[in-house]
């Protein structure tokens, strides 16, 4: 059997993969609901199989939509390289682009060192920050791009994906209801932070700070020697660190949203710009599956 897979249906199914909703995914690609259901059915269809399950409530990919991700990451790029090549054009230029520290441990550094495989010619510089102050940096002028948290229900920004918050710690850590929670966070302007604080004075309970660093690594290991919670995404648990039991009764946390942002700077660097959101948005859900390893 002849089969062959259309790029703009890739597209859609990565978007979908990475949302896991057709709204959100809609809204990203700039297309009607209706047109994503017709791309994702038609890639069913060529493909034989089932790439979702999917009810009026949830999305979810299949074995075999958890396999197409690497077959579509895989054509996207080429049908890209190609279209590259025989334009004739080459990115070039300086490219600043801003990453939360959520990333530090996830698979990001494998979609950068594809990116300047593929342009060599564009100078990347990373700047590695809270998301709070990678927003500033960005309205400031002085990032190209930047890749970060929001508040769930805020706007600002093309949505990479959306994911649950959920308290974290040592396996062996028990809280006790009678003492202050002991927090592990990001300072100010952390956003996990500031949710931290206000669900747990929302509902009452007293909290202390154990440990405060700008640095993921550091907060990981006060987490793994038992110093306290914190706050963090739930597909990006670090190893070595579960999330707190229900028994605890620290109230939920709520979720938090993943996006892109673009600065104002036009010519050569929006190009490199809009090249690496494409491969970060293409390689989006290899962030979060299994990211934290």
């Amino acid at each position: 059997m002849d089969t062959s897979y259309d790029p703009a249906q890739l597209r859609t199914f990565l978007a979908v993969a990475q949302t896991l909703s057709f709204t959100q995914a809609a809204r990203r690609l700039g297309i009607r609901q209706s047109t994503v259901s017709q791309h994702v059915r038609r890639l069913e269809e060529a493909a034989g199989r089932q790439l979702f399950a999917r009810d009026t409530h949830r999305v979810d990919l299949t074995e075999d939509g958890e396999a197409m991700l690497g077959f579509a990451r895989t054509i996207l790029r080429a049908h890209e390289r190609a279209a590259a090549f025989f334009a004739g054009t080459r990115l070039r230029g300086r490219l600043r682009f801003g990453a939360s520290e959520d990333f530090v441990l996830t698979r990001l550094p494998e979609i950068l060192e594809s990116f300047r495989r593929d342009h060599p010619e564009v100078e990347l510089e990373l700047t590695v920050e809270l998301s709070g102050t990678l927003h500033r940096q960005l309205e400031a002028g002085r990032l190209d791009l930047v890749l970060a948290k929001r508040r769930t229900g805020d706007t600002h920004g093309e949505l990479v994906w959306q994911d649950a918050l959920d308290w974290i710690g040592a396996p062996q850590l028990r809280i006790d209801p009678e003492r202050p929670v002991p927090l592990i966070v990001f300072p100010p302007p952390g956003i996990t932070r500031a949710r931290a604080l206000e669900v747990l004075e929302e509902h009452g309970r007293a909290w202390r700070i154990a440990c405060t660093s700008t640095s993921l690594s550091a907060l990981v290991a006060a987490a793994r020697a038992g110093l306290g919670v914190m706050v963090h995404s739930r597909g990006l648990i670090p190893p070595g660190l579960v999330p707190v039991p229900a028994r605890a009764g620290l109230p939920e946390p709520g979720g938090v949203d993943f996006v892109l942002l673009h600065g104002d700077r036009r010519g050569a660097a929006q190009e490199a710009a809009d090249a690496l959101a494409a491969a970060i948005l293409a390689g989006g859900d290899r962030l979060h599956r299994g990211g934290g390893g």
